[in-house]
Parts: structure tokens; sequence; C-alpha cells
């Protein structure tokens, strides 16, 4: 119920609680536009699965809900969905919300220790799982989980395209009583841990539906476009800026199952699709797709918004002449929504080279580590401001008030520079800098630097601990297919860019790939770790 909910409290932040909620948005575009299409399910190999009407949908989500109210769930409490991109997601966390409950989604590659650790921090009753997706049988181990989580009383099983219900010819009423204030937790969606332990972020329906209309607004979205939806619905990228604005305008989106960018290139053409928000793998992996094939860009394509990484210069180039779309970089958080991101019709250097400028409704600074106001240009903790923030961490009052600076900015945990004109360019976080030996590594520059290499495919640069500086660099490297790569090569590069040896890279670690969570993001706490693996072990055998 709404009493694991602990929420801070923001003065004035919030607005009327009784505005729309994105149910409403569904009942009107079922009402005003029934035969039209809300959601085409796509195979990861490219067949579509499913293709779902305004009025089929908005039908199977009071079916779906009529299903939970049969489960017991009352307003406030947590449902888990632990499903893949396909229609039965949207179904089931628009019925939950609905019922006034707590949609929990959980990213399908979680496995035991992660599930176990998260659903017994929410207290969950209900989780919904597929029964076998990529080779994993989740409803095995669903139903393990039950046994050492007697508060999980009900593990619901789907199998692949199956429904909650039989469709009927007339929509089924939620009970009044659970219709939600706009005021009231919509969300619950764990961090990806890339930094540490996972935290369950709460969210508002009215800040999602602040930050969905903050983003439509910015991009000039309508009801005409066709939204891709190829992250993880599990992710706040799928989630908020594929999903829910996809339901916001009545436009209609395109769900892929699961990640194969020849099969995504195929539904861009086929859909019409002109709005994609990913990471940035997912662009190059689209870039490559499309040189691999005629060579045409899909007609329809508008923009591309990268978020997760910072958007290689020669990537972006390479993506908006053979995507012919713009394509540009943005910043985020689970916690505070889009934060910064490029807006059509900025300057390719801008878009390329930034993250952007702020999104209506937020405000960006830098600070030095005493919290003291930079100049503009300057390299500082990056902080934000914005009527989307989240309510708190589940169960975490604590690191909740941590967060919040006393003037109310989230404290990002990013550095950043801020220029003159407004626009924000993340340079790495405060945990991935690099001091040696006093000396600040610039790693997000060595990185651009080195991702022209025409050898080099994807990177990363951590620290590794040394004895006498503190930390020296290490860059891992994933080599484009077929190019030869050693460390002379790295070397003889930024000499010609003319980079201070001091800031260089001391190792080089090539990999076939760099660890990821499953919305993109490189997992730099994995590379430290190996890293100072690999100086210990060295260091036991000399």
């Amino acid at each position: 119920m709404l009493g694991w909910c602990a929420g801070m409290t923001r003065g004035g932040r919030r607005g009327d609680s009784t505005g729309g909620l994105i149910l409403d948005d569904l009942d009107r575009h079922a009402r005003e536009r029934p035969g039209e299409l809300a959601i085409a399910g796509v195979h990861a190999h490219g067949a579509i699965t499913e293709l779902w009407s305004w009025s089929a949908l908005a039908t199977a989500v009071d079916h779906a809900a009529s299903t939970l109210l049969s489960l017991g769930v009352a307003p406030g409490e947590a449902i888990a969905l632990q499903l893949p991109n396909r229609p039965e997601f949207v179904t089931l966390a628009l019925a939950t919300l609905r019922l006034g409950a707590v949609c929990e989604p959980l990213m399908p590659i979680f496995r035991e220790r992660e599930l176990r650790f998260m659903l017994r921090e929410s207290g969950t009753r209900v989780l919904f799982v597929p029964d076998r997706f990529r080779g994993h049988d989740h409803a095995a181990t669903a139903l393990a989980l039950r046994e050492a989580l007697p508060e999980l009383e009900h593990v619901v099983v789907l199998g692949d395209g199956e429904g909650l219900a039989e469709p009927a010819a007339t929509r089924c009423a939620a009970p009044a009583e659970h219709r939600p204030r706009a005021d009231q937790i919509a969300q619950l969606l764990f961090t990806s841990g890339t930094s540490g332990e996972p935290k369950g972020v709460l969210h508002r329906h009215d800040a999602l539906m602040r930050a969905a209309d903050a983003h439509i607004d910015h991009f000039g979205l309508g009801p005409d476009d066709v939204v891709f939806v190829p992250s993880p619905l599990a992710h706040q990228t799928g989630f908020l800026y594929g999903m829910w604005i996809a339901l916001r305008l009545g436009a209609t989106q395109v769900l892929q199952e699961a990640w194969d960018a020849e099969a995504g290139l195929e539904a861009i053409r086929r859909f019409g699709v002109t709005f994609v928000q990913a990471a940035t793998p997912f662009l190059a992996d689209l870039v490559g797709s499309a040189r691999d094939a005629d060579g045409n860009p899909p007609p329809s394509l508008r923009t591309f918004v990268a978020t997760g990484a910072a958007v290689p210069r020669e990537l972006a180039r390479a993506a908006r002449e053979v995507l012919g779309a713009e394509v540009g970089g943005a910043w985020g958080t689970t916690e505070t929504c889009l934060g910064t991101a490029f807006a059509p019709g900025d300057p390719p250097e801008r878009a390329w080279g930034t993250d952007g400028r702020t999104l209506r409704g937020v405000r960006a600074r830098v600070r030095d580590d005493l919290g003291g106001a930079l100049l503009p240009g300057a390299e500082g903790n990056f902080e934000v401001h914005t009527d989307c923030l989240f309510e708190g961490y589940l169960n975490r009052p604590e690191l909740s008030a941590e967060a919040i600076s006393p003037d109310g900015f989230y404290r990002t945990g990013d550095l950043a520079r801020i220029d003159s004109d407004g626009y924000v360019r993340i340079t790495g976080r405060v945990k991935d800098v690099i001091n040696r030996g006093g000396e600040k590594v610039p790693v997000a520059e060595v990185e651009q630097l080195l991702y022209a290499h025409p050898a080099v495919r994807e990177l990363a640069i951590v620290a590794m601990p040394d004895e006498r500086l503190g930390e020296r660099a290490c860059a891992f490297i994933v080599a484009a297919p077929g190019a030869e790569l050693d460390f002379a090569a790295i070397q003889e590069h930024l000499h010609s860019a003319r980079v201070a040896k001091t800031y260089w890279p001391e190792r080089l670690e090539l990999v076939d790939a760099l660890p990821k969570t499953a919305s993109g993001k490189i997992q730099k706490n994995v590379l430290r770790a190996r890293a100072g693996e690999l100086v210990q072990s060295e260091a036991v055998t000399r």
C-alpha cells in the first residue's frame, strides 16, 4: 500500500492533484479513433506478431484490470511485470494504473539474485512473467522465488502472445473508488545498479505526465508520429519515452520484443516510424544495418534521440547520412526523467557535441565541491531542478534526503560543463574521474578522440589502481570487425591529436564486448573492478 511509499516534501513543486491521467488519454483515443492502430508488435526477427487498435487495447486493459481485481489487488500496492516488449506489457501496466496500483517494471534480463532483492524491497504479491523468453525459463525462476518470498502470493505466467481474458463485446469499468489521483505513485522503477545496489525510484502520475508533455513539446511530436520502441519497456527510456508518450499523443507505437538491428530497420520502414529514443548502441547497430542494406535512408524517420552514453561524433555524422534523420544527444536519469536534449534544428556540432539544453520546467547548474557557483564553461558537479522529480527512493529516506540540495536541486553525480548559450556537456561521472597523481584526466574528451580511430568500435576508459600515482587510465576497446589495433596505435592517434601524455591511457585491454545494462549503458564499475583485478594478479605473479 502507499505506506511503503516514503516521499519527500518539496513545497510548491507539485501542480493540481486532480489533473488528467494517461488512462483518460487511452479512453479518449478509444472513443474518438477506435479502429486506428495503437500498437504493432514485432518479433525479434522481424515478423509482425500483433496489431492492436485503440478499441482493442482499451478492452484488453479493462479485462486485465478484472484479472487483477480477482487477485485482490488494492490501490497503492506494487504489481511486478517482468515481461518483454509485447502488447501484454502495455495492457498490464495500464490495468495496474487503472486500479490505483503501482507499476513495477522489471528487466527481462534479471535473474534470481536481482529479482529476490527487488521483490522483497517492494513486498510484491503479484508477479507477471513470460513462460520462456530468449532461452530462459522465467516461469521456473518465478515459481522458485515464491518459495523464498512468502509475500509473493501470485505468479502469473503468460505464454507467447497469450492474453489474460477472452475479449468481450462491451468494456468493463473499474470501480470508481480505485481511480488514482494525479499526485499518487504510478511507478516503481529500480535503477540499473551501474554504481552500486539498485534503488527503487518512485514516480507520481503527474510527474510522468509533465515529463511526457515537456518531451513532446521539445521535439515537436504529434498524433501522426509513429514511435519505435526498441528499448526495454521495463526501462524508463522505453516506458516513458516510448510507450507513455505514444499513449499521450494517440500515436502508434511499434514494440520490438528483442533487439535485432536488421529487423528494427525493417520495422521502421514498414510502419513509417518517425521518432526513436534509445541508447547509443542501438543507433550504432542501426547505422551498421543500414549500410549493409540498400543504402537508402528510411524515408519516414525524422528524429533519433541517443541517450545513456555520449554520441561519438563520427557515429552521429554517419547516422545523419545513412538514416536521413536528425540525430543528437540527451541526458536524463531515472530520478529526474529527461533533463536536457538537442532540439530539432540545432546546429550539427551542438547536437553531436553536447547533451543539448534544458527541457521545459528544468533548470541546470554546475557547482564546485563546496557548492559554489562556477562560470560558464567550467567543469563541476551537475545539478538539476525539475518538476518531474521523483518522490524518493523506496525504503531509503536517508538516500532520498542526500540526493536533494537544500534549495531543491537533484545531485546527479555527473560532471558537466554549461556554456554561455546554455548547452550542457556531460564530461563524466564523479565516480569515474581518474586522479593521476593529482591531475584529473578528462575521460570523456579522450574517449571521443579515440572513437574517431577507424579501428575502434566501442571503448571505455576507467581508473586502475597504481601504487605511486594512485590511479592510471586503462582503455577497454572493442575493435571494429576485421581491424587490428594495438597499444602503439592508440598512442600514435592521441599524439597526432596533440593530447598531453598525462591524459593517455596507460594500458589497453582488447575485449569482445563491453559490459552493459539492458538499456545500453556501459557498466564502468564492472570495468574498474576488472582493471583492479588485472593489476592485482600481475602484482602477485611478480
